[in-house]
Parts: structure tokens; sequence; C-alpha cells
């Protein structure tokens, strides 16, 4: 297993199980979590051994978003005596935080994201990049980069407006910041499920995470190409992919060993 700095990691036999690891700082999202994020989901991706990663935290939130320190020290970090080039390395900067997130989508194995307590600014950029979102009855979601005002800039206006199906509700929830219950998450779209406790919610989707893990994992990472392709793209050009794929891909070992199992009445067994 690899070790980052503010992460924690375990492998549930090919599920692996990731944990923001900052609970004394409310697991808000320094420079060095932004970093352990992309390398966990880029091990995950390569590892084989793992099919599916389950995105949780340790404490009592989930995560408070950027961390204010971080915010604060920016300003050394793009500092140069001619201001288009301040700005130059300001965007730079902008698109690495794009990045990190973006490499949950990268990583061809699903994540699921397992929110409690507090999910806030850029917590809600990072969960809109997992394939699945739950979360405990008493988490609580808002967009909060309002509130210090700022322009939600890594992914939360982008891809929120695309899983809850609703410009309006995200104008609401991004001009106010207003928090949203883990029912309101619910009845939106926003999570897929809400757990009575935080026990249940880690056992829940664990058990979720590893039902995926069960199934083909050349077919699971084809799903997830194609579903993101599909997502960002016209009908037409969806289908396009998902004929090249299958063109490429659909006579494989697993195809075989599922139909030669399931004739037998048996559960398939499919090898990294």
């Amino acid at each position: 297993m690899p070790t980052f700095e503010t992460l924690s990691a375990r492998l549930e036999g090919a599920v692996a199980v990731l944990s923001l690891n900052r609970p004394d700082k409310a697991n808000a999202m320094n420079w060095a979590m932004w970093q352990d994020i992309r390398s966990a989901m880029q091990w995950a991706d390569r590892t084989p051994e793992v099919r599916a990663v389950v995105l949780r935290a340790e404490g009592p939130h989930f995560t408070a978003g950027i961390d204010l320190g971080m915010m604060m020290g920016l300003q050394g970090q793009i500092q140069d005596d001619c201001e288009a080039r301040v700005r130059e390395k300001l965007r730079a900067l902008i698109l690495e935080l794009q990045d990190t997130l973006t490499s949950l989508e990268r990583c061809r194995k699903p994540v699921l994201a397992a929110v409690h307590g507090a999910c806030l600014g850029g917590g809600i950029d990072l969960i809109c990049c997992a394939d699945m979102r739950y979360c405990s009855a008493e988490a609580e979601f808002a967009i909060k980069e309002i509130d210090i005002g700022m322009v939600a800039d890594v992914g939360t206006l982008q891809r929120l407006p695309k899983l809850v199906g609703n410009q309006g509700l995200v104008r609401e929830l991004a001009y106010t910041g207003r928090k949203v219950d883990a029912a309101e998450a619910l009845s939106i779209g926003l999570v897929n499920r809400v757990f009575a406790s935080r026990a249940e919610l880690d056992a829940g989707v664990l058990g979720i995470a590893q039902q995926i893990a069960s199934k083909s994992p050349l077919a699971i990472r084809g799903s997830k190409q194609a579903l993101n392709y599909a997502r960002d793209h016209s009908v037409a050009d969806g289908l396009e992919q998902i004929a090249s794929w299958n063109a490429a891909m659909l006579i494989s070992e697993d195809l075989m060993t599922a139909l030669m199992k399931g004739r037998g009445g048996q559960a398939p067994q499919f090898r990294d």
C-alpha cells in the first residue's frame, strides 16, 4: 500500500478505501492533500488488484473545503515583478487544482464518495468528480466560495448542473451558499442514498463497492469511459464511441467467463 501525508489508505479485498486524514483541521484541503488525492487516484488506476475506490474521511466532517492557510499563501507562490506573469502563474495553479479533481474521472476504476458531517466548498468540487455519492443522515453540503468572495473554480459549476439537472437550483446554491441537508441532497439527486448513521454509511458504501469489484474489470472500465464520454458529447457521438470500444473489447476472456459460468449457474470469477 502507498503512504500519503494527508490520506490514509487500505485495501478491503479489491476495494481501495481512501480517507481524508486531517481531522484536526476538518480535513481542510491543503496543498499536500491536493497532491495526495491525485497520486492516490493514479495509484488506484494503475494497480490491477484495485477494482473500485471508496473515498471517505476521518474525524467529524468530510471536509471544510480548501484550506484557508493555503489560500493566503498563494500570493507568495505566484509573486513576480511582472503582473502578466503573476496572472499566468495563478491560472496555471488553478488548472493544476482542476487536474487533481479530474483525476477521479481519469481513474478507470469507479470512485464512490461516502460523505458524513460537513462537505463544503472544495469538497463539493471533489465529490462531483466521483462516480456515485452517498451520505449519512447528518451530512450537509454547501457551495461556500461565495461567502469568501470568490467564484468556485475547480469543477462544481461545471459538473453539478449535469448531476442534478436543474440549472436554477445550482445557481441558487452558488449565489447564496446555503446549506443542503441529506434529505434535500437525496431529493435533488446529489447523492444516491442516505444512510442512517456513519457506521451504516461506511458499511453500505463498502458493500456497493465490493459488489462492483465482483464484476468484469474490463466491462466496468469500459462502462465508466462510455458514461463519462456520453455526458460530454451528443448521443450520436456516444454511440459511435461505444461501437468502437466494443468492436475492440467485446470478445474477451471476461465475456467468455461470464457466459460459461452463468450457463452453469455459478458466479463468475474474473482475474484482475
